[in-house]
């Protein structure tokens, strides 16, 4: 009967708090949701490709060489192409050639290493590479290293310039000052020569970190916090005079927790937008470093390498790894930033005019 009451009274329903509003808000986005269903149809995709369900023999020769795609149909026969038959002599001369019985052998296995050459197809889906390997297999595979990349790094790198903006907001004085002076130090550097640079340092300490995945995450990680440090301090600044963190200090709150307990899920919504952010970013900056030969290990693919491997192959006219690769990175990346735009507009109130 109360329920009722309640009801009919015109009492507002209970909030669902932050996290519930901007889930509200989200959901009326609908170009945020059709990106949403994009990422994640890419993560299932990267989950599955590393677990051996999709794109496990992307190194096996499928094709011919540079096999084109099945709407473009078979390259044509060429002279190159032609292969002599194996002929033996016409006559005996096992008299004077003690190998002489074994040449029909031979000739037998040379015509069928000949036949199983034969069954590699002539056409892939998305073509095959200058190895006869399907490209679409290794656009799949490459997502996993390429996505993997973007997500760790920005994550180590949405870790520290939280940690230390949260320090430098915080405290002040002369923490503050000495933070303010390596974030000068880094942001002083081209980002572009800060990345070499820690690339140089890392390839010489091969033995302890080798290359590939891990080390362009560190490299990626130790220059791209800057960002997120600014801001996250400015945050902390603002919100460290406030009456709830003052009131919290009069309780005898800590300060670990007045900083992490009451400040840092207030100013969560701008560390979460910059990660998002960020994984775009690194994406883009792994094709650039796996292009110039900074990336992964030779034995692992990635969109990167896919673009560096393309362009020997553009010359001669075999554009379908460029595509693929293209193809596959530009959905991600758009998909990614259309849903970091929905994101940002649902966490914060003041851009769609709510407060």
């Amino acid at each position: 009967m109360s329920a009722v009451l309640a009801a009919g009274s015109g009492a507002p329903a209970a909030s669902g708090g932050v996290w519930g509003a901007a889930w509200t808000r989200f959901r009326s986005d609908r170009v945020g949701l059709v990106s949403l269903a994009i990422v994640a149809a890419f993560l299932v995709l990267i989950v599955a490709s590393a677990s051996g369900l999709v794109a496990r023999g992307w190194q096996q020769e499928v094709g011919v060489p540079n096999a084109p795609p099945h709407f473009v149909g078979p390259a044509p026969p060429t002279e190159s192409n032609a292969i002599a038959q194996p002929t033996g002599p016409n006559v005996d001369i096992s008299d004077v050639d003690p190998l002489a019985p074994r040449y029909k052998e031979w000739a037998e296995r040379a015509a069928q290493l000949k036949t199983v050459e034969t069954i590699k197809s002539e056409t892939l889906p998305f073509g095959g590479d200058r190895l006869g390997r399907d490209v679409l297999a290794k656009a799949v595979k490459g997502a996993e290293i390429s996505i993997m990349v973007g997500v760790l790094a920005a994550l180590v790198a949405t870790l520290i310039g939280t940690v230390l903006g949260a320090l430098g907001g915080f405290f002040g004085g002369k923490v503050g000052d000495l933070l303010e002076w390596v974030y000068n130090v880094f942001t002083s550097i081209p980002g572009i020569l800060l990345i070499f640079t820690f690339a140089a340092v890392l390839n010489r300490a091969d033995a302890i970190i080798p290359r590939g995945v891990w080390s362009i995450v560190i490299i990626l990680g130790l220059t791209g916090w800057t960002g997120i440090y600014r801001l996250v301090r400015a945050e902390f600044m603002k919100h460290a005079v406030r009456e709830y963190v003052r009131a919290a200090e009069a309780i005898g709150a800590s300060t670990f927790s007045r900083m992490f307990r009451h400040i840092l899920p207030n100013v969560s919504h701008v560390a979460l937008v910059q990660l998002s952010i960020h994984v775009v970013g690194f994406i883009k900056a792994e094709v650039i470093l796996s292009y110039l030969g900074l990336g992964v290990a030779v034995d692992q693919v990635s969109w990167g390498t896919m673009l560096a491997e393309a362009q020997s192959e553009l010359i001669l006219g075999h554009w379908w790894q460029l595509a693929a690769a293209t193809l596959f990175m530009a959905v991600f990346v758009t998909a990614f930033s259309l849903f970091t735009d929905a994101l940002r507009d649902a966490l914060d109130p003041k851009l769609r005019g709510l407060e």
